[in-house]
């Protein structure tokens, strides 16, 4: 599983022309499934989102997570994160989820981040989304299981 985490000022997605989820202050987190992906990986990188400190203490230092800051938090599939893209000008996807399995991992991720934390959006899982976000810092890390 990778997800590419970014802090944000805002974010939001917006499904064929109609806003779905919307956040202020938080993360936005794109999460890509591959095939060897299991549940308890989900529920390991869910903790790990909720738990990354990434925003700036009264020191200025990245010392706080959403949950200290009362942040919101927006996932967003991608399947995108789960290319290989060392060989070649095109990505491969054959390390991906098959899609099913993606929707089900991802379902068992947001599941699993709603039930340790109040204030999570979400993207719809396969659909063509547009991602409005302001990326604070800019601060983006890529986390991988």
């Amino acid at each position: 599983m990778k997800l590419l985490l970014q802090r944000v000022s805002r974010a939001s997605v917006t499904v064929e022309g109609k806003q779905s989820a919307v956040i202020q202050q938080g993360l936005l987190a794109f999460a890509g499934f591959e095939k060897n992906d299991t549940p308890q990986m989900v529920y390991k990188m869910a903790d790990k989102l909720l738990a990354y400190r990434v925003f700036a203490d009264s020191s200025g230092k990245m010392n706080l997570s959403v949950r200290d800051i009362a942040g919101g938090v927006l996932i967003v599939s991608q399947f995108t994160l789960a290319a290989s893209t060392n060989k070649g000008l095109r990505p491969s996807f054959s390390a991906s989820a098959e899609p099913i399995v993606a929707r089900d991992l991802y379902n068992s991720f947001i599941l699993r981040t709603k039930s340790q934390y109040q204030s999570v959006q979400t993207g719809i899982f396969g659909a063509d989304m547009q991602v409005d976000l302001l990326n604070d810092g800019p601060v983006t890390f890529l986390l991988e299981l």
